[in-house]
């Protein structure tokens, strides 16, 4: 973002009409919150009245050459009522004002509670996650989880500030002034204007310390984002730093990321300190006015004392209390203004994926696909994949060898449309992937990665996933193909048993074998593996196959794989190499020709104690 003020403030306007138009989706609730709110204010003002109305009457009781006591709107106590009696009826109706308060605290209570946390909050991150989830990978790959995370949760609840802290507080601050003016107008105009001298003071601090807290809440957010991406990446390495004996740096640097984020808290914190007491002061100054002046116009007959001095005094002190809280809202508005920044920014990420407006409708693919002069590119000329050309046949096993970073997931990831080509086209039976129904699109293709992501709960439903209807006999024939059903049944609970987070309690071929099983449940014509024994030994890989022929059968398969005794069962290899296929052919014709292909096949051969076959491809 540009460091120009004249543009920090433009963006500032934007994101309050932003949060306005939000907050006019829970208008009525609003509503009924500072109504509720407005009736504890007028109840106030009725308790504080009558409670001055009774130190009239006792003292004109104890002296009757003051004057007697002024009755509001016009009201009179019954004739021949003694002065007991008019005590207690005003004792009695506050007592009712102390029901009715009551009452309405409660209404208060239960309307914010169902407006904040079941309307607002749970609204806004169902929005974020539902945003999250039309966002394309691009957009995954430049923000942590731990960032996105931290908007769902922490910046929500700020940006909930606005409609609480800012919206309803603040109008009904404005108008509970509004009401105490003019009942202080109505009380004596003189003393209500001398006591009220220090108001242009109070707004000028405010505005100062407003644009302060502007700056520390940003630089707060950017702070906590930093160490919570610092933490949550620790943790995920845990075994990284415990192998190479660095806790101790490591909790270092988690206790500097900390510690900037205190020190920023303390910045805030101080601001605060100061703004805060700065207001009081001022406001007490009104209140040292009242009590000079005030007690002037007492003492000379010009002002009563109850209906009067203590009901001013009674008005001027929430008055004030409600101008120092004013200066509250305006940190409130701070805070959820940095946070709907942020949020506005998952809100307002484009959607580079979707489905065209007149998308075909895709119910079962024959399962060719075509790649026409292909390039991509994640940064503006910076090509990943480059003037890539190939067919395939339905039902056909293409495997893909390469060199590290030569393009061979990316190219894996344009058929789903994970991302999209910016020059040439992929086609699937013929057509453009981008001309088709995106989910459509996705459900003809079965998905294995290098890392399989498994779910908290039972295996069951970590196959049947993309198929959440699928009878139990379509799970455990999906394991069977997959070579999972054997493992699975050695299991205490068998297919209702719950694995750990990220399926940590089993081994990486069971892993790998449950993700091939979730990929065959859906029947989809088209299997995309990427790389799926890169890191499991040589018995888990043979498990790992085992299931993988199973899968592949009347599939059309992509597998990237650097194990050459997998790509002899291919019915076609691309050779791959800084975005582009240097080789291309059967595995057999492959074999006869010096290249990358035959280079990788004599040292995994010469590895593996397989001198002849070694032997052969080295003679000339």
């Amino acid at each position: 973002m540009s460091s120009d003020p004249n543009n920090h403030e433009r963006v500032d306007k934007k994101i309050f009409v932003r949060l306005l138009k939000l907050s006019w989706r829970y208008r009525f609730g609003c509503a009924r919150a500072i109504t509720l709110q407005l009736l504890l204010i007028v109840s106030t003002i009725a308790a504080l009245t009558l409670m001055g109305l009774g130190i009239d009457c006792l003292r004109h009781f104890l002296e009757p050459e003051t004057p007697p006591p002024r009755w509001p709107l016009g009201l009179q106590p019954p004739e021949g009522w003694g002065l007991l009696g008019i005590l207690g009826l005003i004792a009695l109706a506050n007592i009712g004002i102390a029901g009715v308060r009551y009452c309405v605290s409660y209404g208060y209570s239960l309307a914010i509670v169902r407006l904040l946390q079941q309307g607002i909050v749970v609204d806004l991150r169902a929005r974020i996650y539902e945003k999250l989830q039309q966002l394309s990978f691009r957009f995954f790959d430049s923000n942590t989880s731990g960032t996105l995370i931290n908007r769902v949760t922490g910046d929500v609840q700020s940006v909930r500030l606005f409609i609480d802290g800012v919206i309803i507080q603040g109008t009904t601050i404005l108008l509970s002034l509004l009401l105490y003016c003019v009942y202080m107008f109505a009380l004596h105009v003189p003393l209500t204007l001398a006591c009220l001298l220090t108001m242009p003071l109070m707004w000028a601090v405010a505005v100062y310390f407003t644009k302060k807290l502007k700056v520390a809440y940003r630089r707060d957010r950017d702070n906590f984002d930093k160490m919570i991406f610092d933490m949550a990446e620790r943790v995920q390495g845990i075994q990284v730093v415990k192998g190479f004996a660095r806790e101790e740096p490591e909790l270092r640097l988690l206790q500097r990321d900390n510690r900037a984020v205190q020190d920023q808290k303390q910045v805030i914190f101080r601001l605060v300190s100061l703004f805060h007491p700065l207001i009081a002061m001022l406001t007490n100054t009104n209140i040292i006015i009242l009590l000079a002046y005030g007690g002037y116009l007492v003492i000379s007959g010009q002002f009563p004392l109850g209906t009067g001095l203590i009901v001013f005094h009674g008005l001027l002190w929430r008055f004030s209390n409600q101008v120092s809280t004013l200066a509250g809202i305006l940190d409130n508005l701070q805070q959820s203004a940095a946070a709907a920044q942020r949020v506005f920014e998952i809100l307002d990420a484009p959607v580079e994926i979707r489905s065209p407006p007149q998308a075909l409708r895709l119910s079962k693919a024959r399962g060719s696909v075509a790649f026409k002069n292909v390039s991509f590119e994640y940064l503006p000329g910076e090509r990943v994949l480059d003037n890539i050309d190939f067919e395939v046949k339905p039902g056909e096993f293409i495997g893909i060898l390469g060199t590290t970073a030569s393009g061979k997931s990316t190219l894996l990831s344009l058929i789903p449309r994970f991302y999209d080509a910016k020059m040439g086209a992929v086609l699937l039976d013929g057509q453009d992937v981008r001309k088709y129904d995106l989910a459509d699109l996705r459900r003809q293709i079965g998905l294995v990665f290098q890392e399989s992501f498994l779910f908290s709960s039972t295996i069951a439903a970590n196959i049947s996933f993309g198929h959440p209807a699928a009878a139990r006999a379509a799970i455990i024939r999906a394991a069977k193909i997959a070579a999972a059903d054997e493992f699975i049944e050695t299991l205490p609970q068998g297919y209702d048993s719950v694995i750990g987070e990220a399926g940590c309690d089993l081994s990486g071929g069971q892993r790998q074998r449950l993700a091939l099983a979730r990929a065959v449940l859906l029947e989809p014509p088209i299997l995309l593996l990427d790389d799926p024994t890169a890191a499991v030994d040589a018995e888990t890989e043979a498990e790992i196959f085992q299931g993988i022929a199973g899968a592949m059968q009347d599939r059309t398969t992509f597998m990237v794989t650097q194990r050459i005794n997998v790509l002899r069962r291919a019915d076609y290899v691309l050779v791959m190499h800084r975005g582009r296929i240097i080789q291309r052919g059967t595995p057999a014709e492959l074999l006869k020709i010096k290249g990358y292909y035959r280079r990788v096949a004599l040292l995994q051969w010469e590895e593996e104690d397989m001198p002849a076959a070694a032997g052969a491809l080295a003679t000339p």
